[in-house]
């Protein structure tokens, strides 16, 4: 089963398949794998062990980035994705790590952890997607209901007291108006984070 995999010049680790959302946009929702990779979708979720074994396959002065992100949410498995970091920050620590994530982690570990990432994470890039929680709702379709949204904001707002880099995205045009763009781009500012503008890809 495929835990890490090569997009461009970084490693994406996959580390489990779990999500509470259902997002209407997801990429998983059009195949197996992504970006030439092999199908990622797990036998089952691979233990620290073989997380570390897989990560130290990979010959890091090629690389610039590690990333958690796969086809499920990896804060899912929170202690296995902090203790994968630690380890690459203890045995590569000039390799940069990030977690794509949808900012739910609170919710689905039943307490506050934006705590937890700092030392071990670098950049938290969490999926904004709209400025208005309803739409969020219908969109996501997370199962802790229509306080996730005020959920995810919430953690980012802690997250950047222990990440240095905290982004929040969304899609540009056509899936997002300029309107739209701006009134994300206020969240962003008011929550102290930096909004990213992802491309469209169809």
């Amino acid at each position: 089963m495929t835990i890490t995999y090569q997009v461009k010049n970084a490693v994406y680790v996959n580390i489990t398949n779990k999500c509470p959302c259902a997002c209407k946009f997801c990429l998983r929702q059009n195949g197996p794998g992504v970006y030439g990779s092999d199908s990622l979708w797990l036998e089952r979720e691979p233990a620290l062990d073989e997380v570390v074994e897989s990560l130290e396959k990979w010959n890091w002065p090629l690389y610039k980035e590690v990333v958690f992100c796969g086809y499920g949410e990896p804060t899912e498995r929170l202690d296995t994705l902090l203790a994968a970091a630690a380890f690459m920050k203890e045995h590569h620590p000039e390799i940069p790590i990030r977690v794509n994530t949808n900012g739910l982690s609170d919710l689905i570990n039943g307490k506050s952890t934006a705590a937890l990432f700092a030392k071990k994470v670098d950049t938290l890039s969490i999926s904004l997607n709209t400025d208005d929680a309803d739409e969020y709702f219908v969109m996501c379709r997370p199962k802790f209901g229509r306080d996730s949204y005020s959920a995810m904001l919430k953690f980012a707002s802690e997250a950047k007291y222990y990440v240095p880099n905290v982004v929040m995205t969304i899609v540009g045009e056509p899936v997002t108006t300029p309107e739209k763009q701006q009134r994300c781009r206020e969240i962003c500012s008011r929550l102290g984070v930096t909004l990213r503008i992802r491309p469209y890809e169809a």
